[in-house]
């Protein structure tokens, strides 16, 4: 049998931890969600009026911002966090 600080212990390992989202600037979070809607490089820049290396820039901001390796695992961690649906 369990006592109630054990047990409070017990679910508290099976909730996983609430993360809070990342700081990302206002452009990166618009290229995350442009990402999630499957945009490309050239697509977004047209799309920002930026340029395609500014775009990759951004890119790089929000995989370092997110702690992703690509373009999907930080779309996958975005939606995780509540930064995008």
């Amino acid at each position: 049998m369990i006592g109630s600080f054990g047990l409070v212990q017990v679910l508290g390992e099976l909730e996983p931890p609430v993360e809070r989202p990342p700081r990302l600037s206002p452009r990166e979070r618009e290229t995350l969600t442009l990402l999630a809607a499957g945009y490309s490089t050239a697509q977004m820049a047209q799309r920002m009026g930026i340029s395609k290396e500014t775009v990759r820039n951004h890119v790089k901001g929000v995989l370092r911002g997110l702690g992703a390796r690509s373009r999907v695992e930080a779309v996958a961690k975005g939606r995780t966090v509540g930064l995008i649906q």
